[in-house]
């Protein structure tokens, strides 16, 4: 039985230099004996490993900075123009794009209207979003959002009907984008980018089993299972707006994309007509739910209907979550969009109460905290996931 293979020199320089690029990601512009002391390594290997990336264009000098009497230290920082990264969310109104430096600062934004039906076939549509950000340079890689699921044993886009999703009908999807946008391309469904936002930057993080609810005109959700994303065999995991629901329609009666199951009993238009049933006004269920909020602060018959129509979208939306905590037992549920957010505070207490009654386990329920755009949030946490992975591999290997 051979025992564990040594680490050769340019795969220990490899390892030293993505844990010295990744501080600098963490930590910002830090001095040679900052970046010593947080990787372990030797004044000697530091300054050898600085050299190094300084060379690969990864890292440049950020000026000195006064330390003692008579002693200066210089400082460094990631080179942000080493890479850059897009962000695309697809909706059937709208492409909203963004581009990022190396860093994840964000360097370009855009959004191009598609109202009606699109103009051009899709590549063209992505690229002209691409180009209205004036990216400061080439892209290394584009993260697209989109309201369905590619189904890895097909290449297919699926989870939606192609009136939703016009263009998208590729076979090879993926490395179609790819190359009619030049670029490395991968297409995610908008909620798990979502929750990669949350987990990165919001309410998930610290978390590695968690559900996130994204409650809207439809219904959707993300699975994370021990820090990983969980897609299922045709990329449709989540997708508990068809899940059939007592008092609901299901797929049979109403078709296979119709409006049926848990979004025809807590989608946005559901909600709406409910709380209007309580006489909550509102032009659309986002100003019905905040509304209600407001009507149920007060006092008199206005405000109990109020309460009672808030607690019956509570309880419409824990009897889905109540069917997911059953078979997933996260440790946490993050509530988001148009139905969720407006009711704030007072809606997620509600949930959480109508649910744990419903459950053995009682996951804690949290709002969203990502500020934004979530999805392009996401995105782009996927994107410079991936660039960095690459990047910072280069400079130390064979070194």
């Amino acid at each position: 039985m051979s025992g564990p293979v040594p680490g050769t020199p340019s795969l220990l320089r490899a390892i030293n230099d993505r844990a010295a690029l990744r501080a600098l990601i963490e930590r910002g512009p830090l001095t040679r004996p900052e970046i010593g002391a947080l990787t372990g390594l030797s004044k000697p290997t530091a300054s050898q490993l600085l050299l190094r990336l300084r060379r690969a264009g990864l890292v440049v000098l950020d000026g000195v900075r006064e330390g003692l009497p008579g002693r200066t230290a210089e400082v460094y920082r990631i080179n942000p123009a080493a890479a850059y990264v897009g962000a695309l969310d697809v909706t059937p109104g709208r492409i909203e794009a963004t581009v990022a430096d190396l860093t994840g600062t964000v360097v370009g934004e855009h959004v191009l209207p598609t109202p009606g039906r699109p103009r051009g076939d899709l590549v063209e549509r992505l690229q002209a979003a691409l180009r209205g950000t004036d990216a400061p340079g080439p892209l290394s890689r584009v993260v697209i959002g989109v309201q369905a699921a590619v189904d890895p044993s097909t290449g297919r886009l699926g989870y939606a009907a192609a009136e939703d999703v016009p263009g998208w009908q590729l076979p090879g999807l993926v490395p179609a984008l790819s190359a009619g946008l030049g670029v490395p391309v991968a297409v995610e469904n908008d909620v798990n980018l979502v929750a990669a936002a949350e987990r990165a930057h919001g309410a998930a993080r610290g978390h590695r089993d968690f559900v996130l609810l994204w409650a809207d005109s439809g219904i959707g959700c993300a699975v994370v299972l021990d820090g990983r994303m969980h897609r299922g065999a045709t990329g449709g995991a989540g997708e508990v707006g068809y899940m059939p629901i007592p008092g609901a329609p299901t797929a049979r009666e109403s078709g296979r994309y119709a409006n049926h199951g848990f979004q025809a009993l807590s989608g946005g238009p559901a909600v709406l007509k409910l709380l209007r049933s309580y006489g909550v006004r509102g032009g659309d269920f986002r100003q019905a739910v905040a509304s209600a909020v407001r009507a149920a602060a007060g006092t008199g018959q206005k405000a109990e209907d109020a309460r009672a129509g808030l607690r019956d979208v509570a309880a419409r939306l824990a009897v889905g979550l109540a069917a997911i905590t059953s078979v997933v037992d996260p440790e946490l549920i993050v509530l988001t969009g148009g139905v969720v957010l407006p009711g704030g505070e007072p809606l997620r207490e509600l949930v959480e109460q109508e649910l744990h009654a419903l459950t053995i386990p009682r996951p804690k329920v949290r709002l969203s905290s990502v500020e934004g755009n979530p999805v392009l949030a996401g995105a782009l946490e996927l994107a410079l996931a991936a660039v960095r992975d690459e990047v910072f591999g280069v400079a130390g290997i064979g070194g």
